[in-house]
């Protein structure tokens, strides 16, 4: 099945942190990575006052269900040492599950499609990078999103 994940970073090594997600998803057994997006720099919503995250999307096609892919989400958050300490707050890693397929689930930990995906320009460029067929560049480009000068490498 096609997925999508969104990665987040604005502590630390950013590039390195989204790199080692990217690396963390493709030693991961029944997801395969696809395609990487563009990494882009994006300014901060919501939360406190904190330096702008790199963003990106990668497509994966996986054996595993939403929730399996969100446990692997988590040991890649944790794997970063990233620390909860309020909501959108800076953070060393995110992953996101933002699509699995035509999958649609709705409980307490997980929403697929991702609830606030369609309003966030950051999820949505790089997402347009991978997969042109499910978003539409508007005509004005999207506002607070610049592509970065650097990219992921896609393992293997």
């Amino acid at each position: 099945m096609r997925a999508h994940l969104a990665l987040g970073s604005n502590l630390g090594d950013r590039l390195a942190n989204l790199q080692s997600a990217l690396d963390g998803l493709a030693s991961t057994d029944g997801v395969e990575v696809v395609a990487v997006s563009g990494v882009y720099e994006t300014d901060p919503v919501g939360g406190p006052v904190q330096d702008d995250y790199l963003n990106a999307v990668v497509e994966v096609t996986t054996a595993l269900t939403p929730h399996e892919l969100l446990a692997v989400c988590g040991r890649l958050e944790q794997a970063a040492h990233r620390v909860r300490i309020e909501r959108w707050g800076p953070r060393t890693l995110d992953v996101d599950v933002l699509l699995v397929g035509d999958l649609q689930v709705a409980t307490d930990d997980l929403e697929v499609p991702h609830p606030r995906m369609w309003e966030r320009a950051f999820v949505l460029a790089p997402l347009h990078d991978v997969a042109p067929d499910l978003v539409a560049r508007p005509d004005g480009g999207w506002t607070g999103v610049r592509r970065a000068p650097v990219a992921l490498r896609l393992p293997g």
